[in-house]
């Protein structure tokens, strides 16, 4: 799962993107209201965390101009702003929740997995595919009953691939999906990380579509 988080205040925006990290998202931090604008253009975030007091533009005024043109990810608005009229206004944007700063982190990974589960239509957070299940919630997964020991870009790959067990998936997605802004990805990185998770999953379960990607196994 990729998110942006978009905070200006410095010591905020290091907490909250480590917080998340260590629960398996991959996190780019825009932080102001025109280089939001510029990520949120590629169109490649399943979650959207966002301030409203930002410098060169408006936090309302990116909602605004990312719900006209069509973006549908999940906006968990982050703000001081206490007003009832400005939750209002946040709500009326498009936002999808509202979290006045200042917040526990505790809560704030919560009302995500929360939105995150609305988005993919799961009301229970598990996905299961075949032997094959996963929670995102609590970090795990497993085969047949048996814990798998994933490692954070593997589980992240997994994920992936068992929230659209049917579709897919080419490299380029995989990577959006692996690494954030400044990361290096190497030329055949995807690929190792398929040998690797499939070393711990069985090599059948996850099918290459020669020239185009990956995806899980059929069933039946």
């Amino acid at each position: 799962m990729r998110l942006l988080l978009v905070e200006d205040d410095e010591m905020i925006g290091e907490s909250v993107a480590a917080a998340l990290r260590r629960d398996n998202y991959t996190v780019d931090w825009a932080q102001d209201g025109r280089e939001a604008e510029l990520s949120l253009a590629n169109d490649v975030y399943d979650l959207v965390l966002l301030d409203l007091s930002l410098p060169r533009r408006d936090g309302i005024d990116v909602l605004n101009a990312y719900r006209s043109r069509g973006g549908n990810a999940p906006v968990l608005i982050i703000t001081a702003r206490e007003a009832v009229d400005e939750r209002i206004r946040g709500l009326d944007a498009g936002a999808d929740d509202y979290l006045l700063k200042p917040f526990d982190l505790a809560e704030l990974a919560a009302r995500i997995r929360a939105l995150l589960r609305r988005r993919t239509g799961q009301k229970h957070p598990v996905f299961s595919h075949g032997e094959l299940s996963l929670d995102p919630a609590a970090h795990e997964a497993a085969k047949g009953g048996v814990p798998l020991n994933l490692v954070p870009r593997e589980f992240a790959l997994l994920q992936a691939l068992i929230e659209e067990p049917k579709r897919v998936f080419k490299r380029r997605e995989l990577e959006e999906k692996l690494y954030g802004w400044g990361e290096e990805v190497g030329s055949n990185a995807i690929e190792v990380h398929v040998h690797s998770l499939r070393r711990k999953i069985g090599a059948e379960e996850i099918v290459t579509v020669r020239g185009v990607g990956y995806r899980l196994k059929g069933l039946g």
